[in-house]
């Protein structure tokens, strides 16, 4: 099966490396432009682009899809599919009809929930007690194609949304050669999308900050949601205090919510008068570090307001 692979970020990685290892030819990878990265705005390449590199496979960055000359470029390669992994571009129709086994994507997601760029993130703060990942033969709109293949896994407590999306990764990327290899032997039936679905937006930093007088396992889904970008935070004496995890404390607290005690940890109370433990926490200005390291360098008595 000849394969032009079009991913960009580390959750497509797993799925390029598979089918670098498997008998089909990728004769192209596409990926979106470099971009500056950190405090000096070094230009950077996508982690897929170093991946296809490291293998000698030919890179194209083109800014769009939409014009003729990506159209001419990618029939070059005269391939039987097109494989999309959180590209992060919308394919035309023209691309859509040209390879004779069609374009498949792997999705972070049970489609048709969370359709969109942060399924992974969206399952995990609102409290999805499961995520997976789904094959879908890809059509005009937004991850709404018909379903080729799915597996789902349950989502603990406590698990954030990068410690999901790297299982979902490899789970997307086995999947992924399955799906391939069902397609080309016949033996895969795609089945139209039901039931209700929702659009999973993009994060911002604005997604960031605690409402303490929101229910403490809302508080605690959104945390752990947040991790690794844009992390949740709040306010500690007037700077933020960014906050990685936390766990739920089944018991009941009567104070004003975002009331935060010292009990062998960072205790805060929430607007259900539950409480929540942060277990990890970074200072403005400081590290990332665990909270009761924190509390050493910044003891307080009694009791302090959270998120003023």
């Amino acid at each position: 099966m000849r394969i032009v692979f079009m991913g960009t970020p580390d959750f497509a990685v797993l799925s390029l490396q598979k089918l670098i290892d498997s008998k089909h030819e990728i004769c192209a990878v596409f990926t979106q432009p470099d971009k500056p990265k950190g405090r000096g705005y070094v230009l950077t390449p996508p982690p897929v682009k170093e991946l296809a590199l490291k293998h000698g496979l030919p890179v194209h960055q083109p800014a769009s899809l939409k014009t003729e000359e990506a159209y001419s470029l990618i029939s070059t390669y005269k391939p039987d599919m097109i494989i999309v992994v959180a590209y992060g571009k919308i394919l035309p129709e023209s691309l859509l009809q040209l390879p004779a086994y069609g374009c498949v994507n792997v999705h972070g997601s049970l489609l048709p929930k969370y359709r969109g760029a942060a399924p992974i993130q969206w399952a995990v703060i609102n409290g999805e007690p499961e995520s997976g990942v789904t094959t879908m033969r890809m059509a005009k709109g937004l991850d709404t194609g018909d379903i080729l293949l799915m597996e789902r896994t349950p989502i603990a407590e406590n698990e954030t949304a990068g410690e999901l999306f790297d299982r979902l990764a490899l789970m997307g990327a086995d999947l992924l050669l399955k799906t391939v290899a069902g397609l080309e032997a016949g033996c895969i039936t795609p089945v139209p999308q039901t039931g209700d679905s929702c659009y999973a937006a993009q994060l911002s930093k604005e997604d960031s900050e605690i409402d303490w007088f929101r229910p403490a396992r809302e508080i605690h889904n959104q945390i752990r949601g947040l991790n690794p970008w844009p992390i949740a935070s709040t306010k500690w004496h007037g700077k933020k205090l960014k906050v990685y995890r936390s766990v739920l404390l089944h018991s009941s607290s009567m104070v004003k919510p975002g009331t935060a005690v010292d009990d062998n940890g960072l205790v805060v109370a929430c607007g259900d008068h539950q409480a929540l433990k942060l277990l990890e926490v970074q200072f403005e200005g400081g590290k990332r570090m665990q909270a009761t390291d924190f509390l050493r360098g910044h003891p307080f008595e009694n009791k302090i307001q959270l998120g003023e």
